[in-house]
Formats: structure tokens, sequence, C-alpha cells
């Protein structure tokens, strides 16, 4: 049996992280390094906001150009929350065990800057929720 999951963080769509990151900071009192990752494979940028030590991360997620996976979201929805993210032990596993609980499988694993070179993978449940996979360590090539 696989360990239980560890909500790692909670992403919110954007339409520009440096706009939007004052009103989080002051709404959740949350704390910010200053670093803003692109991701030319996620077609996005990413800052993480803290909250509490133990606290789960707040993630700004912002469209990087017309081909984003996120900018439709954002047209339509005007933004907002839009996934959870676990960490895991073994991505394939986890893929495998969603799979089996009725989870289509959004987005196969890919390496991502923010979490220096980790892979994540993307799910989307039966219940609709958007959840992003991140693995604990890199992977190591064979």
């Amino acid at each position: 049996m696989a360990p239980p999951l560890r909500l790692h963080h909670v992403g919110f769509v954007v339409a520009n992280i440096e706009t939007a990151m004052p009103g989080f900071l002051r709404s959740l009192a949350a704390e910010w390094d200053g670093q803003i990752f692109h991701d030319p494979l996620q077609k996005v940028r990413v800052a993480f906001l803290a909250t509490r030590s133990l606290d789960p991360l707040i993630e700004l997620v912002e469209p990087a150009g017309d081909d984003s996976p996120v900018l439709r979201f954002l047209k339509e929805r005007g933004g907002g929350l839009h996934h959870v993210c676990y960490e895991v032990a073994d991505l394939e596993e986890e893929l495998a065990a969603f799979r089996s609980r009725g989870a289509l499988i959004a987005k196969r694993p890919l390496p991502a800057v923010a979490f220096g070179g980790r892979r994540i993978a993307w799910v989307i449940t039966s219940e609709k929720l958007l959840v992003e996979l991140l693995e604990e360590s890199v992977r190591e090539k064979r």
C-alpha cells in the first residue's frame, strides 16, 4: 500500500504574478522570497508563498505565452483556484493508483524548473479535480 499523499501546494492562476502578489501576501499574511520561475516545458511562470512553516505552499501561476495550458482557464474563468499538488514517493505508482480510481492522466511526467528538475504529472479525478503530482526527489537516469 502506498504511503498517504502529502499536500505540497495549492495553485492559483493569475494574469500577472507581480500585480497579484501584494494582495495574496496581505490577505494570507504570507511571505515570499521574491523568486519567480519560468518553466518553458510547462509554459508558465510560477512563484510560491509561505504562510506558517508546516502549511502547504500557495503557488501563483501565470501563463507564459499564447500556448500556455492555463491561459484558457484565465480567459474563461478569470483565474483563481486551479489545482492541488501532492508530493509522492513514486510518481509512476501514484499515476497507476489514480488511474485505478477512475482518474484521467492529463499530462505525463515532465521535469519542472521550479522543483529543481523533479518531475510532475497531472491527473483529473472523476470529480473534475485537477491534481498535480510531484515526485519527492529527482529520478536517477538508468
